[in-house]
């Protein structure tokens, strides 16, 4: 292992990562790419990154690390320091493979790794099970098998969820009791067929919604099993990941699951209706404040060198935001920020009830996105994407996120909370722990704005053109509005029972109205 030098700024994370080498399962995903670019941006003498890759889509793993290089999650660093890109290597393989698919060769490459993070996983809710349980389960175990083997590992660092226990609504920093024994678990998805599989899922997971908090809790329990005292182990849940407070800079993100997902359909005007509950708490976590936490975990578990494993929830329950919030911020700021070529005024509204929901979700989208795709083809017009295929991703979008903005759930933080305490001032100068430095308006505004810019890759220059075309499609959807009440009223009224009933419905409120207007005069 190279030598640590002294860290700048007398900072003690940056000098515990100064020379040490780094194995990194995940780099190319939302939280795996800001991870990267931390490492290299605060900690200037840090050793190699080895990050594991495979083929995706015909691209091979070289082509790939070149792409992520050039990712706008490095555009300060590229200004600033563009050698430590350098520091950047590949390592061959798959998650899905035995011994993650690493040739003997890389694995020889892997001996000056000191400190392993573990974020790949499958995020799709519905994985059939035997794939859930492939990437996000096993790949822990045969991630570990390897870990056992690296002579100068001090941690490991696996990334979990906040929601791998939802059934509990008070979440202790702990590893609960697995849905499943382990063993049998790994047993029968070897020995039963996927389509049998398929069939039985929802009661063998239960109580869990679905696969993926299924096998997230199974991989804690793998963790939790397989840990030694060879080396320490520490699991990191964070709650709902989205667009960064600060860093690379503010509203960077690069993820269409959940929040992100909801802003961009409905600044497109493909979405108009989704579920949440208004006063539940939204539990939102800015991308660098997870982390900044994240490295911070792995430093202290390095340096205590716990002998059980350590878990940490990682959360915005001290400063706490609510779905209501959310909704409000989108009205507010994507008529101002408006997405490009939007198809319709930027109208999303949320709702609790499931009926109400399932009805305005047909009335509002389903109807008018399939009549709109299927006049389109009969005009002969091309479009760049299905409009019957987007509103079935958004059906399925609004599936995922319902469950979390129907619900809430207390994260006990006492340990991160405990590690923030312990940092040092030049610390918290460079990484940022604290969500109460969270201004949630600025935050939502960031995060339109950043769903604009870094999601959609839509440029800042045509801002102004898009504020015109987003005017007009106000105009047009007023009037749509009022012409389609008008239309209501008329034939409700053309039916003489209905045009009675509200009649005398009327008569009755303004009589009560008369007799309590002379009941309050009289007792004047």
């Amino acid at each position: 292992m190279v030598a640590r030098p002294r860290s700048p700024h007398g900072a003690l994370i940056p000098h515990f990562y100064a020379g040490r080498s780094l194995f990194i399962t995940g780099a190319t995903g939302f939280m795996g790419k800001v991870l990267i670019e931390r490492l290299l941006s605060t900690c200037p003498d840090i050793g190699t990154l080895h990050l594991l890759m495979r083929h995706k889509k015909g691209i091979t793993p070289d082509k790939r690390l070149h792409q992520l290089k050039q990712s706008q999650v490095f555009d300060v660093l590229r200004q600033t320091n563009p050698k430590q890109l350098d520091k950047l290597s590949i390592v061959p393989g798959d998650v899905s493979q035995p011994n993650l698919g690493i040739s003997p060769e890389n694995l020889h490459s892997l001996h000056e790794v000191s400190v392993v993070f573990h974020s790949a996983a499958t995020l799709k809710f519905d994985e059939a099970l035997h794939t859930a349980v492939d990437q996000n389960v096993l790949s822990v175990i045969r991630l570990m098998d390897i870990c056992d083997n690296l002579p100068n590992i001090e941690v490991l660092v696996h990334v979990s969820t906040a929601y791998s226990n939802p059934e509990h609504s008070s979440i202790e920093e702990r590893v609960y009791t697995p849905p499943a024994p382990l063993h049998r678990l790994l047993a029968l998805v070897e020995a039963v067929p996927e389509n049998l599989m398929h069939n039985i899922t929802p009661q063998y997971i239960h109580p869990k919604p679905n696969t993926y908090t299924f096998t997230k809790a199974m991989a804690e329990e793998a963790v939790r099993s397989r840990s030694s005292r060879q080396y320490p182990v520490a699991i990191f849940r964070p709650t709902i990941v989205v667009s960064s407070l600060r860093h690379p800079f503010p509203g960077w993100v690069e993820n269409l699951n959940g929040p992100s997902g909801v802003a961009a359909a409905a600044g497109k005007g493909l979405l108009h209706v989704f579920r949440r509950g208004p006063t539940k708490r939204a539990d939102l976590l800015p991308v660098d404040i997870a982390i900044d936490t994240l490295l911070a975990v792995a430093w202290e578990t390095a340096i205590d060198k716990p002998t059980s494993v350590k878990v940490y929830n990682c959360s915005t329950c001290e400063n706490p935001t609510k779905w209501a919030d959310f909704e409000l911020a989108l009205h507010r700021y994507l008529p101002k920020y408006p997405l490009d070529a939007a198809l319709w005024y930027p109208s999303g509204t949320g709702v609790e009830n499931r009926y109400v929901h399932k009805a305005l979700e047909f009335a509002l989208q389903t109807i008018p996105l399939h009549l709109a795709e299927y006049i389109l083809k009969t005009l002969g017009v091309k479009m760049r994407i299905s409009l019957i295929t987007a509103e079935q991703k958004m059906r399925a979008m609004n599936e995922v996120l319902t469950f979390f903005a129907l619900r809430e759930w207390h994260f006990r933080t006492d340990n991160v909370k405990r590690l923030r305490n312990r940092l040092t001032p030049q610390d918290r100068e460079i990484y940022n722990l604290d969500p109460q430095t969270i201004d949630w308006d600025e935050q939502y505004k960031n995060f339109v704005k950043g769903t604009r810019k870094y999601l959609l890759k839509e440029s800042d220059e045509n801002i102004p053109e898009a504020v015109r075309h987003v005017n007009r499609l106000y105009y047009l959807h007023k009037g749509v509005m009022a012409f389609s009440i008008v239309l209501f009223l008329r034939l409700i009224l053309q039916n003489k029972f209905i045009r009675d009933f509200v009649y005398a419905t009327l008569r009755l409120l303004l009589s009560l109205f008369n007799d309590a207007y002379t009941h309050i005069m009289g007792v004047e």
